[in-house]
């Protein structure tokens, strides 16, 4: 990176020599095939950055200084921040000197926390006729815009901030299963993390482990931007998932005491005691049986539970919650914890690789907390979780479980639901298509 910086500041002071508006075009293309020719990474960050530019902004930096009729015109140039960059170290391959750089930083650290500044914020420099740099601005990609102008009386800068707004759309999503969800996700143009949403509000009722060809799913979920910048998804408002033929929704309500929830068009909530499964995103590698071959033993036994294969290291969670019986180590079972949640039903999570922290007896968890993670300890031969449930000392399949639904809404909060329900569902009962969706999404920008 250092020698990047090195060859960036001698092809500065080159281009200055030529003819005024050169150094526009050359320096930004000239980075990325430096950094390609040292083969360090790939120049398509950089790249991508600078396309990220709103057009706006370009024009904005073309206005920064108006150059006296007696001058030469002025110029400007791009760097955009990469792996290992500092403030320090873009202000200098800008034309900065240490003093002048030092100084900028400890203004910009007054707005913004320095430490927190990832790849792609772009960040300009203005030179004046004199060959000197005259004005700075930064775009902080989620955050706005920061700029710096030289005193003209002396060698200091004049440092203001201007915050981007913040705004949130109301869009719709929706998409048929051909593979996985994230890859239906993918072809609407949406992020992944908006898969783990989908999971929480219907993993009671689809299981994710069998999703077949012609699934599909509807939502509608606010987008938040500052700016032109996305910076992610807020709670889903509703959302529809058709899983083999069967057809479930869920609208987002939160209740006077500030406690929110799904629930389905009824007003019954969509959470149920038990969670399906107690880690999202595996396979089902063995299940529950009264006579199974032990892969270890090498000889047939009952299996009580079912086992998801899953790498080392995957959270596990509880699915209902409870109080912590036992998180220890057992010949067979491994690194285990053993939650109770009524005085006859217990949860087991064999096989762990380590106990999440401060799981301990006497532990009060809620449904869905990480109580361990995935592991191949005690009698195990591959990485798996062993789930069982018991109830009054007898073994059940976790796979037909019965769950028990909390009592539905009542009152003003029922009433302020359907109002909200009355409003959101027309969006889900006539999802956009992927068209529109599309063209929809240009238009935010």
């Amino acid at each position: 990176m250092l020698m990047v910086k090195t060859l960036l500041g001698k092809l500065r002071r080159v281009a200055r020599q030529w003819p005024p508006g050169y150094l526009v075009i050359a320096v930004p293309l000239a980075v990325p095939l430096v950094v390609a020719a040292l083969g360090t990474e790939p120049a398509s960050s950089r790249a991508a950055s600078l396309a990220a530019m709103t057009p706006d902004l370009q024009l904005r930096y073309d206005d920064l200084r108006t150059p006296p009729a007696d001058t030469l015109p002025e110029h400007s140039y791009l760097l955009t921040f990469e792996s290992g960059d500092t403030l320090d170290s873009i202000f200098t391959a800008g034309g900065l000197s240490r003093a002048e750089s030092a100084q900028l930083t400890a203004e910009f650290a007054r707005t913004i926390d320095v430490r927190r500044l990832r790849p792609g914020h772009i960040v300009r420099f203005h030179v004046d006729a004199q060959n000197r740099v005259d004005a700075v601005r930064m775009h902080v990609i989620g955050w706005g815009e920061i700029e710096a102008l030289r005193s003209t009386s002396g060698p200091e800068f004049t440092v203001s901030a201007r915050p981007a707004e913040q705004r949130e759309v109301l869009v719709d999503v929706s998409a048929e299963i051909r593979s996985t969800l994230h890859d239906a996700l993918q072809g609407t143009g949406e992020k992944p993390q908006l898969a783990q949403q989908i999971l929480d509000i219907f993993q009671w009722d689809v299981d994710f482990f069998e999703l077949s060809r012609g699934d599909s799913f509807s939502l509608v979920v606010p987008k938040r931007y500052v700016g032109s910048d996305f910076a992610g998804y807020g709670p889903v408002a509703a959302a529809r998932f058709v899983h083999k033929g069967e057809q479930y929704e869920a609208f987002r309500h939160t209740s006077a005491d500030g406690t929110a929830g799904y629930y389905n068009r009824h007003a019954r909530p969509v959470r149920k005691q038990f969670l399906r499964a107690p880690l999202a995103f595996t396979r089902i590698t063995s299940g529950f049986s009264r006579r199974r071959f032990h892969p270890v033993l090498n000889y047939f036994r009952p299996h009580h539970g079912v086992d998801y294969g899953a790498p080392v290291g995957t959270p596990v969670m509880t699915t209902a919650d409870g109080v912590v019986v036992e998180a220890r180590y057992k010949s067979g079972f491994g690194n285990f914890v053993r939650v109770r949640h009524t005085s006859r039903t217990d949860t087991y999570y064999l096989h762990l690789s380590r106990f999440a922290k401060n799981m301990k007896k006497g532990t009060r968890v809620t449904q869905g907390d990480v109580i361990g993670y995935v592991g191949m300890t005690g009698l195990a031969s591959g990485p798996h979780l062993d789930y069982r449930v018991n109830e009054g000392g007898k073994w059940l399949d976790p796979l037909k479980l019965k769950s028990i639904t909390p009592d539905p809404l009542a009152g003003e909060s029922l009433r302020r639901y359907k109002a909200s329900v009355a409003a959101l569902l027309p969006r889900l009962e006539s999802p956009a298509s992927e068209a529109q969706v599309a063209s929809s999404r240009r238009a935010l920008f």
